[in-house]
């Protein structure tokens, strides 16, 4: 899951980087939860937007509801921010890179509509070796999940050096809280 937080282009992102150190380790072995990155974009350093986006991978549908609605933690977004809207997608494939045992710093995440007549049964292990396949020494880690209210393919890449100028959005990584089984 990942919900986006657009900010004004001359928003003190210094602002997000005090929140996300003095907060960020509020997530650290909450339960249900894979991982959470907390990623920002910032205009000053290229990107289009100054945003706020983390993204989130669940080994349970309770720990996610446990987050959004349980009162702690995303109800700190929404004291601050509103509610923001949140991208939930079907996961597919969480893979290790050869960095995993490296703290990531940067994210990339790209997506990719399936061709109207693909077949998810085909399609998405397709995909999902390809991101195999893909996994570069600097890859931490990687998760392809599928959108299936717009049927594409969803890729996040988390690095442990920033990624390449493409087509990919790319995100600087402040911080990564790891649920208690990982």
């Amino acid at each position: 899951m990942q919900y986006r937080i657009n900010l004004p282009a001359d928003y003190d992102m210094g602002i997000i980087r005090d929140r996300v150190e003095r907060r960020g380790s509020a997530m650290d072995r909450f339960p249900g939860l894979r991982f959470k990155a907390y990623l920002i974009r910032e205009r000053r350093r290229g990107e289009p937007t100054n945003e706020y986006a983390p993204f989130y991978v669940w080994d349970d549908i309770e720990g996610m509801r446990r987050f959004l609605w349980g009162g702690a933690g995303f109800a700190g977004i929404v004291a601050s921010f509103g509610r923001p809207a949140v991208q939930d997608w079907t996961v597919a494939a969480v893979l290790d890179g050869p960095s995993r045992h490296h703290a990531p710093r940067w994210a990339s995440r790209t997506t990719t509509p399936l061709p109207g007549r693909a077949v998810p049964e085909e399609a998405v292990p397709a995909a999902i070796s390809e991101l195999r396949a893909g996994l570069a020494p600097e890859v931490h880690s990687a998760v392809l999940a599928v959108d299936v209210t717009t049927w594409s393919l969803c890729a996040f890449t988390l690095l442990t050096r920033s990624p390449e100028v493409g087509e990919a959005e790319t995100y600087e990584l402040l911080h990564l809280s790891t649920g208690p089984a990982a």
